[in-house]
């Protein structure tokens, strides 16, 4: 997959009524794992990162019935890594500060290593395009037979030759191919649910 797909526009707009289960539901397990991961990649501890996760996941829901969604001011994603991001920087600050008072002169030196590490960006979207994948591969497993699931995974995923998944489930490498592109177009096709466009 190239360049991450996008939160649907139809999403977003379900996402102001805080009482639309399924919406939210869906924009949780989407983006909830994607900002704990975030977090932890930034040196959080577990219980930090899940409690700054609840804090995004607050501030977005307290900011969704004012939201306009405008694609041409940015992406709704950006939006998102600037809340985690500013977050992070809030929690370490804070950190920093009692850190300080107990003598830890490192504590500011990591607190400015940290917010806006070049990188930042393609962590939080490398982490977005390996959530949607996830998401989408479990959504479509079920539509497929065992034999042409596992032919695509052996060879997408796991990067084995077709003529050795093939000897292995007694296909041959033509059909490991067809069963390969067919669970890729369909990955493709649930995926591009995500994108306004």
């Amino acid at each position: 997959m190239s360049a991450p797909p996008l939160t649907r526009a139809s999403l977003l707009v379900r996402l102001r009524d805080p009482n639309d289960v399924s919406a939210w539901k869906e924009f949780v397990q989407l983006y909830a794992s994607i900002i704990y991961g975030f977090a932890r990649k930034r040196g959080l501890q577990d219980a930090d990162a899940a409690d700054l996760m609840q804090e995004v996941l607050r501030s977005v829901s307290s900011a969704m019935g004012r939201l306009n969604y405008d694609p041409a001011k940015g992406t709704f994603r950006g939006w998102l890594y600037s809340i985690t991001r500013n977050k992070i920087y809030t929690f370490l600050e804070s950190r920093a500060r009692q850190a300080r008072a107990a003598g830890d002169s490192n504590s500011q030196q990591r607190l400015e290593e940290l917010p806006n590490r070049p990188g930042d960006t393609d962590d939080w979207d490398k982490e977005y395009e390996r959530k949607s994948f996830a998401w989408a591969a479990e959504r479509v497993k079920h539509e497929f037979q065992p034999a042409t699931w596992k032919a695509f995974w052996k060879t997408a995923v796991d990067g084995e030759s077709p003529k050795d998944v093939g000897r292995e489930l007694g296909m041959s490498p033509g059909a490991v191919y067809v069963a390969k592109s067919r669970v890729i177009a369909r990955l493709r096709d649930e995926i591009s649910q995500l994108n306004p466009d």
